[in-house]
């Protein structure tokens, strides 16, 4: 761990000491600690208002689903909450994490905390399903109103569920059980053309004569 990191994480420990112990690790180049949900919204408004920290800006929330990571054993749930600050003052970053249960993923809402978080947190819910509790518009954002599912979860279909069209008949978008085939799909091999094979040789050659030439004249 380089001093910057050392200093950085010690800092935030030690701030967050009151409310909770946190976890802090550093791997390709970032700081990430590790809070509990029940505390994540005290922690975030510390890690905002303080000024040693003054993490004023969320850059990005996301929800994260390790089912099939390659170190998923090493973790205890299923979905985490994951949050990315910046401190403009003070020009540092961090990742938050909180993790979530596995059958019912629930976190409070930070938008109390940081405005910017609304949009972040309804990707989130759309596309995994991470319920955050006290949003104050908890809508889907990326799909329609009525799909039914969460894209992002490694054991969704990769056709989907349903699929929508327009019906003439009722002059209105319906919505249908899948009907597309799920299919292997078998890469293009890619043989070598050698049609400009001799056109490329010329080239070659002409180059050559030309340094030939070159360097008798000089």
């Amino acid at each position: 761990m380089s001093q910057y990191y050392s200093e950085l994480s010690d800092k935030v420990i030690n701030t967050l000491a009151e409310i909770e112990t946190v976890k802090a690790v550093v791997a390709h180049g970032e700081l990430t600690i590790e809070v509990s949900k029940e505390n994540l919204v005290r922690i975030c408004q510390t890690l905002r208002d303080n000024q040693e920290l003054a993490f004023d800006t969320a850059i990005d929330i996301c929800g994260v689903d390790y089912s099939t990571y390659e170190g998923s054993k090493a973790y205890t749930s299923r979905y985490a909450s994951v949050y990315h600050l910046l401190s403009v003052k003070n020009n540092h970053r961090i990742r938050v994490r909180t993790w979530l249960d596995d059958d019912f993923p629930m976190v409070d809402s930070v938008v109390s905390v940081w405005s910017g978080a609304n949009w972040f947190e309804r990707e989130a819910f759309d596309m995994l399903g991470i319920l955050y509790s006290g949003h104050p518009d908890l809508r889907r954002i990326l799909t329609d109103y009525g799909f039914i599912g969460h894209p992002l979860r490694k054991d969704f279909p990769l056709v989907g569920q349903v699929e929508m069209r327009y019906d003439a008949n009722k002059q209105r978008v319906i919505y249908e059980p899948v009907t597309i085939e799920e299919r292997v799909n078998i890469p293009r091999i890619i043989r070598d053309d050698n049609r400009y094979a001799e056109r490329l040789a010329d080239k070659e050659q002409a180059g050559s004569d030309d340094s030939k030439s070159q360097g008798e004249s000089a």
